[in-house]
Parts: C-alpha cells; structure tokens; sequence
C-alpha cells in the first residue's frame, strides 16, 4: 500500500498517519512538501512503485488524487497498480488555487488504467464547486459522496478510517 498526501503533507491525526502507523503503509516521501512540483512529485511515485515487489494499491488524499492520474498518464508502470482510493480530489481550478502550486493548476483528465474510487463530501472547502463527481468520471472511477464531513482529513474525526479501508479493498473484488 503506497499512501499518498496531498499538499503540505497529512500530519497527526489524518488517516494515511494513521495506517502508516498501524498497518505499515508506505508514505510516498515528496522533495517539498510546501511548493510541489508536479513533475517532482510524479518521479516520485514512480520509484516508490517501482521499489514494490509486487501489485500496489495507492491510498491518496487531496493533491494527491491529481498526483495519480498525472502519473499514470505517462507512467510505464501503471500495470503494477492493483487499484486506487483517491481521497477528496481538489478542484484546482477553484478561483483561490494557492499560488505556491501554479504546476498542478491544469489537471490531467482521462481515463485512469486500473480500478479507483473518488470519494468526496459536500462541504470540502477545496471543491466548493462539487467537481469531484465530474473528476471521477473522467478518471472512470467510481464515485461516492460521504455528506458533509468536511476535506476528509484529521479534522474530519475520521480516525484509523476502517470504511476507508474496505473501500480501499473492494477495488480488489471483481464487480458483480
């Protein structure tokens, strides 16, 4: 399992800590974590799968569902990837975009080559526009909306996650 932060990293108390911590996840170290590049953060993740022995599920979390679908528009080892749980998906085209991230401004819209799911709630206030639906259509990901639980991060009380998890494992169940 390759975790994936978004933005400024996911600190105590957010979910990929906490599965780090307990079920030995392994959290993709970026260069900078304050003013990422997206290509930066790309060749990053690309040694991280590459590192695996095997199959990879990725676990990503905000800035970091972009991360995957730009990876896998130009990866070689997209095939490794088992399935992806792309957590509260940025619009990063909202109006007050930090200035610090002008490379992940445009974000890649296609197909992505292995299972996913979106998850997102309707009051993240990095998707005020609601665009997660629509970004998981174009990622031919599965979508759901959790309500209102805000960007689904620690401040959300989400905690070790379990439902988060078994998400995460269904995209290993062939669909019925």
């Amino acid at each position: 399992m390759l975790l994936l932060p978004g933005w400024q990293n996911s600190g105590d108390g957010h979910w990929q800590t906490l599965w780090e911590a307990y079920f030995g996840d392994i959290r993709v170290q970026q260069h900078d974590w304050l003013a990422p590049k997206r290509g930066d953060w790309m060749v990053q993740l690309e040694e991280a799968v590459r590192a695996q022995p095997g199959p990879v599920l990725l676990a990503a979390h905000s800035l970091g569902c972009h991360l995957v679908a730009a990876w896998a528009a130009h990866s070689q080892q997209v095939g490794r990837v088992a399935g992806a749980l792309l957590v509260a998906p940025p619009d990063v085209q909202q109006d007050d975009w930090p200035l610090v991230l002008p490379s992940w401004r445009q974000p890649l819209l296609q197909p992505l080559p292995f299972a996913a799911q979106v998850l997102s709630s309707t009051d993240d206030p990095f998707d005020r526009a609601g665009r997660a639906a629509h970004h998981a259509q174009a990622w031919g990901a599965r979508h759901l909306s959790l309500g209102t639980r805000g960007h689904l991060n620690a401040e959300s009380g989400l905690g070790l996650w379990p439902q988060g998890r078994a998400w995460l494992r269904s995209l290993l169940e062939p669909d019925v």
